[in-house]
């Protein structure tokens, strides 16, 4: 990565996420190529994460981990909050000191939010918002279990110089029930990185593949019925990742009398993903609500025909019958009918996958982060811009 001659002056830029490295996910990706391209552009990066016991190697950028702890309702709870609440202040007061941030970008918001908008409210530096669909996907019901994150993503929204989100599905979430203006909001997307080196794979006629958390909102269970209803004489469908529904997945393939043609893969890397998306004659999202959507990207990448969920971000940039086949999985019927298509239409497959390749552009990093960059600068300047929250 090189700055560009034409790059803006550079900026001391906080991004400010509820989890980084050695964590693995869709935010965590995010951030770290963010980071690299920002910093690549001519300014000074930080990442300030929450603090979960772990750490990762050295980066392009600073790393911080800063305790985040929260109050709760039980008075043992309440006691270790008031004894770790001064420690954190310090800690998370000295990273403002130390780096002096231009501006401060939360990146998913959680607990590291809430002190986002303490250190706004405190030192008054800009700050932007970047919902990940956090508020839609949570497959633990967080939002819905705490009344002071709630409050907090509306404070944050209200006092924002700009939010953005990947999706304007993620968007639409924030007006209706987090208090962000109807004229306000920026759909930043998510990107892709180049390919990971795949050698050697073959691209197979029976093999379909899913990657994701195994957690409910992946709908690997709507998946899994729906394959078992398509009843694909010698396919098989390989689900890559893991989570707390590994168990009840498995009975359920039990169950079916799939366990010879379902297979539950586990965790794999970046690269292992790239592989079985390279040999597979289809990815499929099952998703019951996606953010975003980047196992699109993945299967583009892989040259591999996708078959994605309807429900969510990815209807906005997936063009049915294009570059991807648009389903609800919810839809038991429809999903089997469309796994039946998409594995016994070979022109279909090629099509798909080929102009799925073409769509890449559109969603570098480099492009990403740019986006960033320019309303950052917006929001140091004190500029009014279209997406911003006042």
């Amino acid at each position: 990565m090189h700055r560009r001659d034409d790059a803006p002056s550079g900026l001391r830029i906080a991004l400010i996420s509820s989890s980084f490295a050695p964590f693995v996910g869709g935010v965590e990706e995010h951030v770290a190529r963010v980071g690299e391209e920002l910093q690549a552009r001519g300014n000074a990066v930080e990442v300030w994460t929450v603090d979960r016991g772990a750490r990762a190697s050295a980066r392009g950028f600073g790393v911080r981990y800063l305790p985040t702890p929260l109050p709760a309702r039980s008075a043992r709870d309440l006691g270790r909050f008031a004894l770790r609440a001064p420690g954190a202040l310090s800690k998370w007061s000295r990273a403002m000191r130390e780096f002096r941030p231009d501006v401060v970008s939360v990146q998913c918001f959680g607990p590291n939010g809430l002190y986002a908008l303490g250190i706004h409210r405190r030192y008054g530096v800009p700050l932007v918002v970047t919902s990940h669909g956090e508020t839609l996907g949570d497959d633990n019901g967080v939002y819905a279990r705490s009344a002071l994150l709630r409050r907090g993503l509306r404070d944050a929204i209200a006092a924002a110089s700009a939010v953005t989100a990947p999706s304007a599905y993620v968007l639409a979430d924030l007006r209706a029930r987090f208090g962000l203006d109807s004229r306000s909001g920026m759909v930043i997307p998510n990107g892709v990185a180049p390919l990971p080196l795949v050698e050697g794979v073959e691209r197979r006629s029976d093999l379909l593949v899913a990657v994701g958390r195994l957690g409910r909102m992946k709908g690997f269970d709507l998946l899994i019925d729906a394959f078992v209803e398509a009843d694909a004489a010698g396919v098989e469908l390989e689900i890559v990742g893991e989570g707390p529904e590994r168990s009840a997945l498995q009975q359920q393939i039990s169950r079916a009398g799939f366990s010879d043609r379902i297979h539950l893969a586990g965790q794999a890397t970046p690269e292992g993903v790239a592989a079985r998306m390279a040999a597979a004659t289809a990815v499929v999202v099952p998703s019951r609500s996606e953010a975003f959507g980047i196992v699109a990207l993945e299967a583009w990448r892989a040259g591999a025909p996708l078959l994605m969920t309807s429900r969510g971000g990815a209807a906005e940039f997936v063009r049915d019958g294009e570059d991807g086949l648009l389903v609800d999985p919810t839809d038991r019927l429809s999903l089997a009918s469309a796994i039946r298509r998409m594995l016994g239409e070979e022109p279909l497959r090629r099509t798909l996958a080929a102009n799925g390749r073409t769509r890449l552009p559109e969603f570098e990093w480099a492009r990403v982060a740019e986006s960033y960059e320019t309303l950052f600068h917006d929001a140091v300047g004190g500029v009014a811009v279209s997406g911003g929250a006042r």
